[in-house]
C-alpha cells in the first residue's frame, strides 16, 4: 500500500468529501479517486460508499482508516524524532497534566521550554485522574504529569519524580454538617464527587481504602476542574482537591477544608513517558524543564490586574 493512498483515504473519510480531500492533499479529485480505487482493488473490498452528498466509510474502510491513522501518526513522529536527533527541534509535543501541575509546574516549564525551542508546538490537556494512564498508553499524549500509579508494570513507563501533593477533603462553605466531620467514616454516606473514568476508580476510593473503609458510591463523576468546583461549591457534595488549590484565595470563599483526623491523601507527582518515547529529544528536553520548574516552585498566588 502506498502512503499517499492511505493519506487520501484518511482525508476522504475525515472530510466526507473527495473534493475536499483532494484539495487538502494537493492533488486533483480524479487523482485522489484513483488512489482510493487502487487501494480497494489491492484489498479486494470496498472502502467508501459514494453518494451525491459525499462519502462515508464501509465497515472495511473504518478498519483501514483506524490502522492508517495510527501508521501515519507513527511515521510522522518518526520523521520528527529523526529531525530532532539531527538538531532540528521542530514538531509537536502533547502533555496531559492534573490541575495542580497545570497551575504550578506546567506554566514555568512551558515558558522556558518554548523560549529555548520555539519550533516545538505544545499541546496541553487537563487530566483529572491518571492512575490508569489511558491517554499515555493510547498515545494521545507524549507526557503525563500527575500522581504516580502504585501498580505500574515494570518497564511500562519511564518515571521522573517531581513533587508531593496533599489532597484535601472539601465541602461547600456553609455545609455545616459535613464541615463538622472529624473522621472519614462520618462522610461515608455523603454524596462524593469522583474525578475518574468510572465509579470503580478514583482518588476518593484510594483515600477510603487507605484507611480500611469501603469507598462510598459516587454521587457524580466529573472530568473537569470546573465541574468539580461547581458541584462542591454550589451543592451538598464532598470532593477531593489538591490542598494548594483549596487554599487559594479565589477558592476559599466557596469551599471549606474538612479537618479530618486521618489527614489528607498524600500523593507523589511525577512525569510519565512511554519507554520508547524517551528516544524523542523533545520529550527529554521537556522533562529537564519540568525538573527546573519543580525546583523553583512558589506558592499559588491570586492573579493580579
Amino acid at each position: 500500500m502506498k502512503l499517499n493512498a492511505l493519506r487520501a483515504l484518511i482525508l476522504a473519510i475525515d472530510t466526507g468529501s473527495l473534493r475536499s480531500a483532494a484539495k487538502k492533499l494537493g492533488v486533483s479529485q480524479p487523482a485522489l479517486t484513483k488512489m482510493v480505487k487502487e487501494l480497494e482493488a489491492e484489498l479486494g473490498a470496498p472502502l467508501l460508499e459514494r453518494s451525491t452528498t459525499g462519502v462515508i466509510p464501509t465497515a472495511q474502510g473504518k478498519i483501514l482508516h483506524a490502522r492508517a491513522c495510527a501508521a501515519t501518526r507513527e511515521l510522522d513522529e518518526a520523521a520528527q524524532q529523526i529531525g530532532q536527533m539531527g538538531g532540528k527541534m521542530v514538531g509537536e509535543l502533547s502533555v496531559g497534566a492534573v490541575p495542580l501541575a497545570l497551575l504550578m509546574l506546567i506554566p514555568e516549564a512551558v515558558r522556558t521550554f518554548s523560549r529555548e525551542y520555539p519550533g516545538i508546538m505544545l499541546q496541553l490537556r487537563e487530566e483529572l485522574y491518571v492512575e490508569q494512564l489511558s491517554s499515555l498508553l493510547q498515545r494521545a499524549v507524549d507526557v503525563v504529569v500527575g500522581p504516580i500509579p502504585k501498580d505500574m508494570r515494570p518497564g511500562e513507563c519511564h518515571i521522573e519524580r517531581l513533587m508531593h501533593i496533599d489532597m484535601a477533603v472539601v465541602v461547600r462553605r456553609g455545609n455545616h454538617a459535613a464541615a463538622r466531620a472529624t473522621r472519614l467514616a462520618q462522610l461515608q454516606d455523603a454524596r462524593w464527587v469522583y474525578t475518574s473514568l468510572s465509579g470503580h476508580t478514583g482518588y476518593v476510593r484510594t483515600l477510603f481504602e487507605a484507611h480500611g473503609l469501603p469507598a462510598p458510591p459516587p454521587g457524580a463523576i466529573v472530568n473537569s476542574t470546573l465541574g468539580l468546583l461547581s458541584l462542591v461549591a454550589y451543592g451538598d457534595c464532598v470532593g477531593l482537591m489538591p490542598l494548594p488549590i483549596a487554599q487559594h484565595p479565589a477558592v476559599q470563599p466557596y469551599l471549606s477544608i474538612v479537618p479530618l483526623q486521618e489527614g489528607p491523601l498524600s500523593l507523589e507527582v511525577g512525569a510519565m513517558v512511554r519507554s520508547e518515547a524517551m528516544l524523542k529529544p523533545a520529550v527529554r528536553k521537556f522533562l529537564v524543564h519540568l525538573h527546573r520548574a519543580s525546583a523553583h516552585l512558589v506558592p499559588l498566588q491570586p492573579p493580579t490586574g
